[in-house]
């Protein structure tokens, strides 16, 4: 054997190990996805995200070695339109090729677990076990044999080099179709239809799936470079997408809302990953940073586009970051390729004319298309027969505790309750009583001579989910002040058992809001009565309402006291 041929076959063998390691930085990623999920929605449904986020993976693998895989790299292929599965991995293990068959499943969990974010925190867990493995068996692989498998858009000419649309469009179609079907979180828009800001419970958590995700997108993009000039090319092109566009997206959010925007400027990386993740090898530095730049201002129009015209609720903004900016990738590798790349083509600013540009908008369109009708029919059967959406009363108290019975995924952080009991009125009708019981009144003042003008601490103890109602109707009242505070307690009902790998875990303490208000011109009957009427459901645990004397009130920044210092200016 020559030099040239043991130089090339070892080039080979690392290049191999190069594509697997390639593969478990994908895989990677689920984490950095589990960690951006979880970080960009509530503390009380951060299990529930963690779980989907496995089941993603691990459903997805079952599906795909016995259905997905044959899809989308059958040999037999229909017409160019789908593979034939043969299960050549369970009959010909010795021949079989397990490099591209662990490759393409990472890439699949990858596509399934984009839906996870937008759907977040009012899906019922079963039916997204079974959207996961739907798409894994069947909704992506035929699609990527269309673009991948040898199928009818590579014949084509299509390209994308690593899955702008293959996974990251389609993610964002079926992210906005399950989020239109399912409808926004509770408290997601007001009654005037305009948006309300819901945070995630830890940015901290969010950046880290970001970078861990900006890590994982080095393997994602370059694992199939054909060899290190390339790679090197890939890794560069990955690298300045994102960066501009999150500095696009910082800049514009800081002329727009006077300060830079910390969770937007993060969906700006992720909107800069995915821009170049079909053009990777094929794209230049100038084209690389054009793509930055538009996703960077793009994943900000998105965003407004859901929350503003189309009210559908994406909590962590997956349909801007995966969809628009996976439509953008896919075309722009028609306008930035240089005729240099891996892949030999030739885009429109660059004297290709507009042959790949139409060729990259085919296929666009055709696996748009693809995505909108299949899971569109999905979530619609799904919520037909086996519902989509958890109960009001579920959403509210988290779907850690209603779906898994997990009491907190913080248990040794934050003081571990049981939101099971949110609404009464819903659990355990039969318990109705007056509402004399219901919203209990104790009173602790004292009468005052008349004329003398008396200061009174009114403290109303309710649920949490009666908060809103609570705060409204005594603005309308005219009460402008209130100090509240999340508080833990239980009266005559307690905290139900639940189960923590097994063992059971006794909880009695119930989360609570405390409202103070200190009245003098509003009569304290009339805060009573108000309350009351909202809190009212006729079950035990309505809350109760204690009044006190307050022996005078000074206003720190002017001095003024007593009925004085209480009065708005």
């Amino acid at each position: 054997m020559s030099m040239e041929e043991i130089l090339s076959t070892i080039t080979g063998e690392v290049f191999g190990v190069w594509f697997l390691i390639g593969a478990a930085l994908v895989f990677f990623m689920q984490c950095g996805f589990a960690m951006v999920e979880s970080g960009f929605t509530r503390a009380k449904n951060a299990g529930n995200i963690i779980m989907k986020n496995l089941m993603d993976f691990c459903i997805g693998t079952v599906v795909f070695c016995f259905i997905g895989f044959g899809l989308l790299v059958g040999e037999n292929a229909f017409f160019g339109l789908i593979g034939i599965p043969d299960l050549q991995m369970f009959s010909n293990w010795a021949e079989f090729n397990w490099a591209s068959f662990i490759f393409n499943l990472v890439f699949c969990a990858t596509t399934a677990t984009i839906v996870s974010g937008a759907m977040a925190e009012r899906t019922k867990f079963i039916s997204y076990c079974v959207y996961s493995a739907v798409i894994s068996a069947i909704i992506y692989p035929i699609e990527a044999h269309w673009i991948w498998g040898g199928g009818w858009l590579a014949q084509l000419g299509f390209i994308d080099f690593a899955g702008s649309s293959a996974i990251h469009m389609v993610g964002g179609i079926a992210s906005i179709i399950g989020a239109a079907i399912l409808g926004p979180r509770i408290g997601k828009f007001g009654k005037d239809g305009k948006p309300k800001a819901i945070p995630g419970h830890s940015l901290t958590l969010g950046a880290l799936g970001v970078f861990i995700l900006w890590f994982g997108w080095y393997g994602f993009n370059g694992a199939a470079a054909s060899d290190g000039a390339f790679l090197a090319q890939i890794f560069t092109t990955t690298t300045i997408a994102p960066a501009v566009a999150t500095v696009t997206t910082m800049i514009f959010t800081w002329l727009k809302n006077g300060k830079p925007d910390v969770s937007m400027s993060l969906n700006g990386s992720l909107a800069g990953l995915v821009a170049i993740t079909a053009p990777c090898a094929d794209v230049d530095a100038t084209g690389s940073f054009i793509i930055g730049l538009v996703a960077g201002l793009l994943v900000v129009f998105g965003v407004w586009l859901l929350d503003y015209v189309l009210k559908i609720d994406d909590p962590v903004g997956a349909v801007a970051v995966h969809g628009f900016n996976g439509i953008w990738g896919t075309l722009a590798v028609g306008l930035f390729a240089t005729g240099n790349g891996q892949d030999g083509i030739t885009g429109l600013f660059y004297g290709g004319g507009f042959e790949q540009l139409g060729i990259q908008a085919i296929g666009v369109v055709s696996v748009g298309a693809w995505a909108a009708v299949t899971t569109f029919l999905l979530f619609m059967g799904i919520k037909k027969t086996i519902g989509l959406r958890v109960t009001p009363q579920e959403e509210i108290a988290g779907l850690d505790i209603e779906e898994h019975g997990l009491v907190s995924a913080y248990a040794d952080f934050v003081p571990a309750v049981d939101p099971t009991v949110y609404d009464y009125e819903m659990a355990a009708p039969e318990k109705r009583v007056s509402v004399e019981k219901a919203v209990q009144v104790e009173t602790f003042a004292k009468p005052t001579a008349d004329g003398q003008i008396k200061l009174s601490n009114i403290v109303i103890i309710c649920k949490q989910s009666k908060f809103e109602v609570l705060k409204e109707a005594l603005n309308k009242i005219g009460i402008s002040g209130m100090t509240v505070t999340n508080v833990l307690g239980c009266g005559m009902q307690k905290g139900s058992t639940e189960y923590y790998r097994g063992v059971p875990l006794e909880v009695n303490l119930l989360p609570k809001v405390q409202v103070e208000i200190v009245v003098c011109k509003i009569p304290v009957q009339t805060v009573i009565d108000t309350a009351k009427s909202v809190l009212y459901t006729g079950n035990i645990g309505d809350g109760k309402i204690f009044i006190y004397d307050v022996e005078n009130v000074v206003k720190v920044r002017t001095g003024e006291e007593g009925y004085d210092a209480l009065q708005d200016e």
